[in-house]
């Protein structure tokens, strides 16, 4: 369990984490930068929070198999570790919020892996990336994790490999990963500059800081000038900041006239802003500058970054889970993060792309529905057919039988006195089938069903609008032919065949008489 001590400038008791944060080194601008000392920037907090909560939200699926055969999979501790509890105190997300705060702050994360007998991972602990030290074996192609934790007696734990799981950023030697802030320690440096420069700007009243005395004679000595000025800065400063300062022997104060303006404050930490964004591969209007956002490029923007930023630490994550954590007898097992919920895009956008998939005949209704978080319809999980927009079951085979001189699909022309009676049958019978090969599917389905006498009836009873609307009959009697059919059924039996064929009699008779 972790204790936090650290106080806003370290905890320097023999206990703190004062002791054991890395010593970092003077930046040009004069500021000392740490990845924590970088968080007090408003806009490095927001980017190492867009990523961390970004990468935290995405659905997380493992599967079996790959191509057609790609199934997925829940009932797997891999599935229970890191979708459900991966240790005793932290959610799925906390967790991985915190390692992808790590690995985009410090570019490493690091768990202690706690397994069960039987080989399976049962905890991941996380480590703090500052307390850990990586140490090359006498080989070279081996080394420990030496893991300091900050308790009063100074513990130090050294893991092996095989005990610490470790995701790494960017690398430069495989074994670690670089440390974003420290690699852009000037620019951040930078930015703290300007923040400092600032806050003292506002304790100073909004006056620049400075000036300079004119006296018309001289102090008798070095030290007697010395001492004037800290009287005098004594006196303007503190409690007794803005009272009114009395000058003596002719003195006069000037006041600096250097502006923010001249300085290029606010050009200044504006800029700032889009640099570090670029350094995390953030879009500019996720950390609130919307200084270049429009409404035409916002929406591509935020595509780039899931594709550009997202996409590759998912992969980073994807991969490090399927070498490190999985069996050897897990081999199959896929991991894959679950980008629909950020590239859904708006209402219209959605609306045309299910329009588009269902109409092209790839994607059910039922799948649309269930993208958006709605129940199933009974008779919306069969494709559309393109061509005439008919379930597949309903869509007339078509046979390519070779033609003659003459015919007509393969169909010998009829005799000139038979041709419109010939012309009459094949076009019932046609339609006769359709509507049979449709009886079947809706029979079978409701004989499926625990109480099939009744739902048989029902599914008839809702089949008797189509039979009027495609033979072309009264609903009267379409309504008696199903109720009929519904009755006949038991004695004409349950084989697919047996109904089809006996449906397509009646059917044929049905188109041709218009009624029973």
């Amino acid at each position: 369990m972790f204790i936090s001590r650290i106080k806003a400038d370290g905890d320097r008791s023999p206990w703190g984490s004062f002791w054991f944060e890395p010593v970092t080194t003077r930046t040009a601008s004069g500021m000392r930068v740490s990845p924590d000392r970088a968080l007090q920037l408003p806009v490095v907090f927001a980017c190492v929070r867009v990523l961390a909560e970004s990468f935290g939200v995405l659905p997380m699926r493992l599967y079996r198999g790959k191509g057609k055969n790609k199934k997925p999979v829940e009932q797997h501790w891999l599935y229970d570790l890191l979708c459900r509890r991966p240790n005793q105190w932290q959610t799925p997300f906390e967790w991985r919020e915190m390692m992808q705060g790590h690995l985009a702050l410090r570019g490493n994360a690091f768990n202690q892996i706690v397994a069960d007998r039987g080989g399976n991972i049962t905890d991941l602990i996380p480590l703090h990336p500052d307390r850990i030290s990586i140490e090359l074996l006498n080989d070279g192609n081996e080394f420990d994790y030496r893991y300091r934790y900050t308790d009063r007696f100074g513990t130090v734990s050294i893991f092996r490999r095989s005990e610490l799981w470790h995701i790494r950023g960017l690398s430069g030697d495989g074994i670690v990963g670089m440390n974003p802030i420290e690699l852009a320690r000037e620019a951040v440096g930078l930015g703290l500059a300007a923040q400092d420069y600032g806050a003292r700007f506002f304790q100073n009243d909004a006056k620049p800081g400075g000036g300079w005395i004119e006296f018309p004679g001289n102090f008798k000595d070095k030290t007697a000038r010395d001492t004037f000025r800290e009287s005098f800065q004594a006196a303007q400063t503190g409690l007794n900041r803005g009272k009114i300062a009395v000058l003596e022997y002719g003195m006069k104060f000037h006041e600096l006239g250097l502006t923010n303006k001249d300085s290029q404050f606010l050009e200044a930490r504006q800029y700032q802003v889009g640099d570090i964004a670029r350094m995390f591969r953030i879009p500019p209007h996720l950390v609130g500058d919307l200084s270049k956002a429009t409404f035409s490029n916002i929406e591509q923007q935020s595509l780039d970054f899931v594709i550009y930023t997202m996409t590759p630490w998912a992969e980073r994550w994807e991969s490090s889970i399927e070498t490190n954590l999985l069996l050897e007898d897990d081999a199959e097992i896929e991991v894959e993060f679950d980008f629909t919920g950020l590239l859904r895009g708006d209402q219209q956008a959605r609306s045309t792309f299910y329009h588009n998939a269902i109409m092209d005949g790839w994607m059910t209704r039922n799948e649309a529905r269930a993208s958006e978080n709605y129940e199933p319809i009974d008779g919306l999980d069969e494709p559309l057919r393109p061509l005439n927009m008919v379930e597949e079951s309903d869509a007339e085979t078509q046979v390519d039988v070779p033609k003659q001189p003459g015919q007509v699909d393969g169909v010998p022309p009829p005799k000139q006195d038979d041709a419109a009676d010939a012309r009459l049958a094949a076009l019932s019978t046609s339609v006769a089938e359709r509507v049979a090969r449709k009886e079947t599917a809706v029979l079978l389905s409701a004989l499926k069903a625990e109480n099939w006498p009744e739902a048989v009836e029902a599914a008839m009873r809702s089949h008797a609008g189509f039979v009027a609307a495609a033979l072309g009959i009264t609903d009267e009697a379409a309504q008696r032919y199903c109720k009929a059919r519904g009755q006949d059924l038991i004695r004409t039996g349950h084989e697919e065949q047996d109904i089809y064929d006996a449906a397509l009699a009646k059917l044929s008779r049905l188109a041709l008489t218009g009624d029973l």
